[in-house]
């Protein structure tokens, strides 16, 4: 079993707490999106705009569509260019990480004055720790497990099938993601980089079963991490989906950076 890769970091090695980006406010972020006289493209690696079903009363002249945090890369990202959907086996060994299943839509659009569109030829890494809190390709291992990226569709989709994430110390659950718009040539024109974070609740239930009970209780609640308290609760997934089934989340993201 590799050790977990947060054991005795590397001291020049980024900080996976570290605290980045900006979070601002909900009248400064319609501002920068254009609305009420403000610019209408966001600064690159600063904000994300997400479309929500929820906490939009009484803004009926807007889209679904508001401001998100970026959040830190972490030490744990590596630009392996995996292309693929499923990203729970190892690709030299064949090996599937144990764990619950947990199927993630992403939805990319351009945020415009009023409303959003599809934005395809967006390239989205993922990566995250398996159900023990191990990443692989870190700490001396040479795995690629729960690692890879697909480019979004003319509909502004892409899905990944990955498992439902562990923990390691000082971290609430997570799962980081990166959105790079392409270029005609495909070469990167700008970049995002935040993370998404689960339900209390749903983590609770997820971690009584195995192998996320080998692990023990978990020290750090999405509460007293500090990453999520830089504005998490905007990056909260909301899943549908049970232990023995699974679980499925849709994240619609409006990306106006490249």
């Amino acid at each position: 079993m590799n050790q977990h890769p947060n054991v005795n970091p590397a001291p020049d090695e980024d900080n996976d707490d570290e605290m980045v980006g900006t979070l601002l406010s909900r009248r400064r972020a319609l501002r920068l999106l254009g609305w009420g006289g403000g610019v209408a493209a966001l600064a690159a690696g600063s904000v994300l705009a997400q479309r929500t079903s929820a906490g939009t009363t009484g803004a009926t002249s807007l889209p679904g569509c508001v401001v998100r945090p970026a959040q830190t890369e972490g030490p744990y990202f590596i630009d392996e260019k995996l292309n693929r959907s499923d990203i729970r086996k190892d690709s030299k060994t064949g090996k599937a990480s144990a764990g619950i299943p947990l199927t993630l839509d992403f939805v990319v659009s351009k945020v415009t004055v009023g409303t959003c569109t599809p934005r395809g030829r967006v390239l989205i890494d993922v990566w995250q720790c398996d159900a023990l809190g191990v990443y692989s390709d870190v700490s001396g291992n040479t795995d690629d497990f729960l690692r890879g990226s697909q480019v979004t569709n003319a509909q502004g989709k892409a899905s990944f099938t990955t498992v439902y994430p562990g923990w390691y110390p000082g971290r609430a659950v997570h799962i980081h993601f990166k959105l790079r718009p392409l270029d005609a040539s495909g070469k990167p024109t700008g970049e995002f980089t935040s993370q998404l974070f689960f339900p209390e609740a749903v983590t609770d239930a997820a971690h009584a079963a195995a192998p996320y009970n080998r692990k023990g209780k978990r020290n750090t609640l999405n509460s007293t991490d500090g990453i999520y308290r830089n504005g998490g609760s905007q990056l909260l997934l909301n899943l549908t989906g049970n232990p023995q089934k699974g679980y499925r989340a849709t994240f619609d993201v409006g990306l106006n950076i490249g």
